[in-house]
């Protein structure tokens, strides 16, 4: 068999491993063994190809950790408005309790909103930027 398929079929197999699990360093590897079938098409040998196929998985793989270091760390679920809806939304307190929270209606259903940390107890509109289980954290609108 010639070196290139055999390349080509380590490559497949690592392109199979990561829709298996999920690792998006397995994509660099099997893009690695892709730049080492290449380098056998071209006729290089086998020392070349192990060289280029390293230099390349490896490159990818340093290339993708400073992406990923670069990236703004992401929110927490519970005050990320990409996956929590309620995230931005406005709901109305007319009343505070002596506890700090207040019973509001929203979406239909009564939930309770905790001021966030520092904010003082004022009524009227206020903006859920946060939600812990039925808790909603609020602070007053603008």
């Amino acid at each position: 068999m010639a070196a290139a398929t055999i390349w080509w079929l380590l490559a497949g197999g690592a392109v199979v491993a990561e829709l298996l699990t999920g690792t998006f360093f397995l994509l660099m590897i099997s893009s690695a063994m892709a730049a080492g079938a290449l380098a056998a098409h071209v006729g290089f040998d086998i020392v070349v190809q192990l060289l280029v196929a390293a230099v390349v998985g490896g490159g990818a793989v340093v290339a993708w950790y400073f992406v990923k270091k670069r990236r703004k760390a992401a929110l927490p679920k519970d005050s990320n408005p990409a996956l929590n809806l309620d995230i931005g939304e406005t709901v109305m307190v007319y009343g505070w309790n002596p506890d700090g929270t207040a019973s509001v209606k929203y979406r239909g259903a009564n939930w309770t909103a905790i001021r966030r940390a520092g904010a003082s107890e004022n009524i009227g509109a206020h903006r859920i930027i946060e939600v812990i289980g039925t808790r909603l954290i609020v602070e007053k609108s603008p």
